[in-house]
């Protein structure tokens, strides 16, 4: 018989929100074992690589289709991964210094972002209320050849931008070198089941079985899956969103939003540098469902056949949102961005609300750049749910599923698994250090 690994924690997923958790359970917690496991051979090479999401810290105050309460939920959650980036030796490859704004132009943008910065100014204290002019001194090619009137919030002197496949790096590198050997990680390490044993759980991978006390899955859409198996969060089907990008030169100074359109679901465009590559202005993304729980993986589509589980509540939820006319154009739109020698011409126009005076020439799209969102569909109230979900039936398993703005939010949900995790197994968690050290 096989030889199988005992350990406390299991943590399946080495994105950003595995690693986050792993280094938390390390460093502040006296959990003698955790595992972390991750399919692949590093640490972060799907949705949370530079190249396959914004590269942006969210706070909330930029993002227009945030309420209050999210917003500040989520600049809570920017603040500590702020901290714990800032006061890293290798804090010069984690976070960047770009100035931010969100632009409004014409007059019924503009009328929603100066009402925006009279709710939201008391909240952030470093937001401004930009007039055209403060746009061309902050951003000069924004407002190059504009006649339309804009306005835009943003902020100057902040850290806008994360690598956040160096900060998943620096977390798993952190857990190791705590005192005790406390973490082992398994790369290259497919998990195949989750099963209940003996108040834990047997998980079932292709460099043998482990038992755990606790077990936590990030593993992005592959989560639902691993939790369906199990028959939980049958309520959920998943609708994965796709998101390319394009390239320019660089014309940006900092990261320019857009105003997001109240009747589509999806992340509006925006540009901004490219930590990856520097010398140049990244645009996007686009919204395209795909049948496929990780971009560029094809041997994901049985998955997301599997969690799009089709059916009456499902297809109520996908009439609602394409009998909207402006999602039925915006998704068939975006179905024409991905089709070589005609999505430049196409993009062109919609790049053209950020950069007025963009060329054809100039612009480039993104091969092989751009990953995919879970976006969860919720068939008990018929709709789709936005952002986070989370899965926890209380008895030693959580199930994680991070769309944007996941990764910003990757310390403040690891510290609420952390609790739990903590309570269940009746362990020791220091939350003085934790306090002092993150907020």
């Amino acid at each position: 018989m096989a030889h199988t690994l005992e350990t406390d924690v299991v943590i399946v997923g080495g994105g950003i929100s595995g690693a986050a958790l792993a280094y938390l359970l390390a460093r502040y917690t006296d959990i003698p074992r955790i595992r972390l496991l991750e399919k692949y051979a590093a640490i972060a090479t799907v949705n949370s690589h530079g190249r396959n999401n914004s590269q942006t810290l969210h706070c909330g105050d930029i993002e227009t289709n945030y309420s209050l309460d999210k917003a500040l939920q989520v600049q809570r959650g920017a603040a500590m991964v702020a901290r714990y980036a800032l006061h890293h030796p290798a804090r010069d490859q984690l976070v960047f210094k770009y100035p931010k704004m969100v632009l409004g132009v014409g007059e019924q943008e503009c009328a929603t972002l100066r009402e925006r910065f009279r709710t939201f100014k008391p909240h952030y204290s470093s937001m401004q209320l930009f007039e055209a002019a403060d746009i061309a001194r902050i951003e000069p090619a924004v407002a190059r050849g504009r006649t339309d009137e804009m306005v835009a919030l943003g902020v100057t002197d902040d850290y806008s931008t994360i690598n956040f496949q160096r900060l998943a790096v620096a977390f798993v590198d952190d857990a190791l070198a705590q005192p005790g050997g406390r973490v082992s990680v398994g790369m290259s390490t497919k998990v195949h089941t989750i099963t209940p044993e003996n108040n834990g759980f047997r998980v079932h991978t292709t460099d043998g079985d482990l038992r755990a006390r606790f077990v936590v899955v990030s593993a992005g859409g592959h989560s639902l899956m691993f939790a369906q198996r199990m028959g939980y969060g049958l309520q959920y089907a998943c609708l994965p969103v796709a998101g390319s990008f394009y390239y320019t030169p660089s014309v940006l100074n900092g990261k320019v939003y857009t105003v997001q359109n109240e009747k589509l679901p999806f992340a509006a465009i925006h540009g901004d540098p490219d930590v990856l590559m520097p010398g140049k202005t990244r645009f996007g993304p686009t919204a395209l469902i795909l049948p496929m729980l990780e971009r560029y993986h094809y041997n994901t589509i049985p998955d997301f056949f599997s969690v799009f589980s089709l059916d009456r509540a499902v297809m109520k939820v996908m009439y609602d949102l394409f009998k909207e006319r402006d999602v039925r154009r915006y998704m068939a739109k975006n179905v024409l961005f991905e089709i070589p020698g005609i999505r430049r011409v196409l993009f062109l126009q919609d790049a053209r609300k950020i950069i007025p005076q963009m060329q054809l020439k100039d612009l480039s799209f993104a091969q092989g750049i751009g990953g995919v969102r879970p976006v969860m569909i919720d068939k008990i109230n018929r709709k789709l749910h936005m952002g986070e979900a989370k899965i926890a039936p209380g008895n030693g398993i959580i199930f994680n599923m991070t769309p944007s703005p996941g990764a910003t939010s990757c310390l403040h949900n690891a510290a609420r698994d952390m609790q739990s995790v903590v309570q269940h197994l009746g362990a020791s968690l220091d939350e003085a250090a934790l306090k002092k050290d993150l907020g």
